[in-house]
């Protein structure tokens, strides 16, 4: 035994223990290997040697970061039982129900709480591994995911702030939002992600490294050093800005377009003033949300975690060792699966494009409509095991970042709403057999799309011309999605309050505090390990964001009457108190989930109620609903990471101010340059698939809930859809109770992602956008995880980001070379998926009576 061992106690650190490579990523041991009638107490002085042997066999620790183990480990030797229990029974109380937390280790806490006997291990084994478990909740994480890309250490003398990281930073976030904003508007769509972002920036820095002079310039050190890993993650947080792209800009074709509402006026300088006012106002809604959405543990954040995997992969240096059989380095693996997935992506999005939108069932009886109705990937429901071999389509769902139970939860819904859609067109429900079953087009009672330029005098509703026009029709699809959209809302308000109600409180708690004494930090009222960390830098002090809600919120005021928006300031008022009301428990949910609810709808319906007849008010309302709450997720978000990283806060607010005005002027250039340059633009026959998937369903929602209004469309047309509200809220109680008291056999049952599932439909997407991602995150996220979980930990993240980023790229490369300027590839592996019924998207189970027209009798639709 070496001195440093026998002096093990008195150093209290595993530091100078001499672990391998091999197993110093998964300290553990195999119970059945070892056997000890003596306690750990005496073990410590004995054979610390085997103790730690006991520790590398056992699996607690394979998640942990390699160059975070022996940290892990010393903790372990300092903490005592008493400790421990209280610690495990602090994280049974706090992580019940906590589908996140891994289900086998709160089983073993709860054995272990119960103590000894129970866990039925001998006094050796239950020592050693009640301190582990307790080691590792109360100095790192609970969460394996978290804990395989989080260091539990910091370094608060890294450079991060630096000059030539927001050099590179605004660089790349000027490419993203130009490319992302235009390649938004495109089927499938496909972007320069934020893991692609990284890719292209980590070179970037590290050029700046060895080429930049050791100079300082009014102050400034132009080269402190070598790129560093905090540099990496704050040029992420700034690109992160670009890569969402503005939601603003998705809204502006339905108002300006021709083939929409016309409003030519709405031109570049609306659209940068818009832009800016949506995004600050997010940003600073998102600094309130931090007590809800950062501090708390349970925020675990699945859609960030890949982020700063491959921010690790790419920066920081990598021991060797042996993870299930591979000892392939993460690095060389993401260049390896990255260039795979940019080669192959060539086939179906261009050599072969029917495996990309694999309808195969449909090519039996390409003619056949009740065929594509059930199995069609296009105009169907996707009853298809094998819907496609696009990774663009897979990852959908992304199948590798969000949780297995997620997936499941959004599959078995998405699965119910397909049967309900199909009943409904073939029983003819409110007269969905004459429409196409799944689309967000709006139909007149003739079968063509809804004109509402007919139904129009001088911008607003006539009741006259509506009467001998027609009211609007939607598909099953739609009327289903909009149904349930609107049962979730009320539904997911009062379950998640229910279920969080402690986060709640405290953060209410919080806030108040805060506003009475603005030197009190946010941090010290939370104790997990990187809260305690954080606590050593500057908070950003709530009434910053508050001055920004505030400015933003003025200068929209000031646009909203300065231009021809008809849109009164008092309506967007109220959209936005209704909207900060809602976003409060739905960010709480995405935050542990990864499914985010807001009120897209529900701010239609709020502009339809309160300016009756005008659509663009209500495209108006659900940008300041929808928009903002959008716009606030992604910045939370980032915020998230800053914390995982260990970023001063004081810097990431400065990135986000800054990226926010480079991403908005090159956001609305990308605009102009696809209305005027691009044939054709946002129609269904667009050649490129510039679609504007998004534009025609906003259309059809602003006809049926403004121009034609809430109480024609609920009173008149489709009377059920006012209740959903009511519904939603009436249930959410009873499921609340049943799922608290039956906690164990509903342990990965979540209602609110359940219903989630519905509301996929209303679109052109369906469920074969789904099938293969259920495939892949139950291979991945749970059976891989669940038996080779070192594997996972290392390669999971690194594998999503590659494919994404190969995508991307090739994506890019196949738009920029073949298909801006079409160079058309004629064969019958680029037209069998279009050439039937599902690929026309046109064909109705019933075609128009003989009347020439269907629905409502004559005029009683007023």
């Amino acid at each position: 035994m070496s001195n440093e061992s026998k002096n093990l106690n008195q150093l209290g650190t595993v530091s100078v223990l001499e672990i391998n490579e091999h197993d110093a990523g998964r300290l553990s041991f195999n119970t059945e290997k070892k056997s000890t009638s003596i306690r750990v107490e005496e073990a410590y002085h004995h054979d610390p040697d085997a103790i730690i042997e006991r520790i590398k066999e056992s699996g607690d620790m394979d998640d942990i970061l390699a160059e975070d183990a022996d940290f892990i480990v010393g903790k372990f030797y300092t903490i005592d039982v008493r400790t421990s229990l209280q610690v495990l029974q602090e994280a049974i109380e706090y992580f019940d129900s906590d589908v996140n937390f891994p289900e086998k280790v709160f089983k073993k806490l709860k054995l272990l709480v119960e103590g000894e006997e129970s866990y039925g291990q001998g006094p050796v084994l239950y020592d050693l591994d009640l301190r582990l478990e307790a080691a590792l909740i109360k100095f790192h994480s609970p969460y394996p995911e978290v804990r395989s890309v989080c260091s539990p250490v910091d370094d608060p003398n890294v450079p991060v702030e630096t000059f030539r990281a927001y050099v590179i930073g605004l660089f790349w976030v000027a490419v993203g939002s130009f490319v992302n904003q235009m390649m938004g508007f495109r089927q499938p769509y496909f972007t320069l992600s934020a893991q692609v972002i990284q890719l292209l920036s980590v070179p970037c820095g590290q050029l700046a490294a060895r080429i930049v002079p050791d100079i300082s310039v009014f102050g400034i050190k132009l080269n402190p050093g070598p790129w560093t890993f905090k540099e990496q993650v704050f040029v992420t947080i700034i690109t992160n800005v670009g890569a969402h792209g503005a939601t603003f800009i998705y809204y502006a074709p339905t108002m300006r377009l021709k083939i929409f509402y016309g409003q030519e006026w709405m031109g570049y300088g609306f659209t940068v003033v818009m832009g800016l006012t949506c995004q600050f106002f997010g940003l600073g809604l998102a600094g309130v949300l931090r007590r809800w959405a950062i501090y708390p543990v349970k925020a675990v954040w699945p859609t960030i975690l890949p982020i700063l995997q491959l921010n690790r992969t790419l920066l920081v240096p990598e021991k060797k060792k042996n993870i299930n059989g591979w000892t392939i380095s993460k690095y060389k693996f993401f260049n390896l699966v990255l260039a795979g997935s940019f080669i192959y992506f060539f086939i179906p999005d261009y050599l072969f494009t029917a495996l990309s939108t694999f309808n195969w069932p449909t090519w039996i009886a390409p003619t056949n409509k009740k065929l594509a109705y059930v199995m069609g990937s296009r105009i169907g429901m996707g009853f298809n095991p094998i819907t496609t071999f696009d990774w663009s389509v897979i990852n959908f769902s992304t199948p590798l970042i969000l949780p297995f139970y997620t997936h499941a939860n959004r599959y078995v819904g998405s699965v119910i709403a397909s049967i309900v859609i199909l009943i409904m067109v073939f029983t003819n429900y409110k007269y969905t057999a004459y429409i196409p079953p799944n689309t967000a087009d709006v139909y007149d009672r003739y079968g063509k799309s809804y004109n509402v330029t007919r139904i129009l005098k001088n911008g607003r509703l006539d009741i006259d011309l509506y009467k001998q026009y027609s009211p609007p029709y939607i598909s099953a699809g739609n009327l289903l999605s909009q149904s349930v959209s609107y049962m979730v809302y009320t539904f997911g308000f009062v379950y998640v309050l229910l279920s969080e109600w402690k986060v709640f409180k405290e953060a209410i708690e919080g806030f108040m505090k805060n506003l009475k004494n603005r030197e009190t930090s946010n941090y010290e009222r939370y104790k997990d390990p990187v809260s305690v960390l954080m606590r050593q830098y500057p908070e950003v002090p709530d009434w910053w964001f508050l001055v920004v809600l505030a400015l933003s919120f003025i200068i929209a005021c000031i646009a909203m009457a300065a231009f021809p928006t008809t849109t009164p300031v008092w309506v967007i008022v109220v959209v936005l108190i209704a909207s900060i009301v809602l976003i409060v428990p739905f960010i709480v949910l995405y935050s542990s989930t990864g499914y985010f609810l807001s009120m897209n709808m529900l701010g239609t319906i709020l502009g339809g109620y309160l300016v009756p007849g005008n659509g663009l008010v209500c495209i108006f309302t659900r940008i300041f609903g929808f928009g903002v709450d959008d716009q606030s997720e992604t910045f939370i978000g980032d915020q998230k990471l800053a914390h995982y990283a260990k970023l001063p806060p004081r810097a990431v607010f400065r990135a986000q101010i800054i990226a926010v005005f480079v991403q908005i002027f090159c956001s609305a250039g990308a605009l102009e340059f696809l209305v005027t340059g691009l044939p054709n633009f946002c129609s269904y026959t667009q050649e490129s698939r510039f679609v504007c998937t998004f534009a025609h369903s906003l259309y059809g929602e602003s006809i049926t809930l403004g121009v034609v209004g809430p109480h024609r469309t609920f009173d008149v047309l489709y009377p059920t859809l006012k209740y959903c509200f009511l519904i939603g809220a009436l249930i959410a109680l009873p499921c609340f109770y049943v799922r608290k008291f039956f906690s164990d056999q509903l342990r990965f049952f979540h209602p609110v992602l359940f219903l989630g599932g519905f509301i996929v439909y209303g679109s052109t997407y369906n469920i074969s956008y789904y099938t293969p991602g259920l495939y892949t995150s139950f291979f991945f996220m749970y059976y891989i995880r669940q038996r080779y979980l070192a594997w996972w930990a290392k390669y999971n993240y690194i594998m999503s980001s590659a494919l994404t980023a190969g995508v991307a790229f090739s994506g890019i490369l196949i738009f920029l070379a073949l298909q801006y300027k079409p160079k058309h590839l004629v064969w019958w592996g680029n037209e069998v998926s279009s050439a039937g019924v599902d690929g026309k998207m046109v064909a109705t189970y019933r075609t128009v009576p003989e009347g020439g027209y269907f629905g409502l009798p004559e005029g009683s639709w007023s």
